[in-house]
């Protein structure tokens, strides 16, 4: 059996360089919009969230969330790590109240944590185990992989909601329904 890897360069670069990204997404939706839903949800690759209500998922994932699954994975002896229900935490934390600008940067501060914590793990650290509700077992490693295509799925959220933007516009445009 070979020695366990480290964890992939591209995903950390990925990580990294997400919370740039989610600002540029973010920046892109019409002011107007940025509490906007559309008629139909139909098709799109995330939750079904605002586009600030996907902003404050993504803090709120990453803190309350990926921070304390990190935490028991690297802590415990195979713990159960529960899932979040997002969509409570969208009606407890009032997502369509919440300030953007103090959102992204606690989501900022939020991912430089969890970069400091998964540097330097060692490969061993990286295969510890766990259970995570609605995923199974799975590593360190995996739940590092979960992670970025969690940002991934939102990143595609914000590009849907654009379009969605987009088209009801264009609807409008010519009396359409959108």
């Amino acid at each position: 059996m070979s020695a366990p890897a480290a964890l992939n360069p591209a995903t950390l670069q990925a990580m990294a360089d997400f919370p740039r990204q989610l600002e540029l997404f973010y920046a892109a939706i019409p002011e107007s919009h940025r509490n906007w839903t559309p008629s139909s949800w139909d098709g799109i690759p995330s939750e079904t969230f605002s586009a600030l209500g996907q902003v404050c998922h993504v803090r709120d994932i990453e803190i309350d969330g990926y921070h304390v699954r990190i935490q028991r994975t690297l802590a415990e002896d195979k713990p159960l790590l529960v899932s979040l229900d997002g969509y409570e935490l969208e009606r407890e934390r009032a997502y369509a109240t919440a300030d953007a600008r103090e959102a992204l940067a606690a989501f900022r501060a939020a991912r430089a944590k969890t970069m400091e914590m998964l540097a330097g793990l060692t490969p061993d650290a990286l295969e510890r185990r766990a259970e995570f509700e609605g995923y199974g077992a799975l590593t360190l490693r995996s739940l590092v992989h979960y992670l970025c295509s969690h940002d991934q799925q939102h990143l595609a959220g914000l590009q849907w909601l654009l379009g969605k933007i987009d088209a009801s516009r264009a609807a409008s445009a010519l009396d359409l329904p959108a």
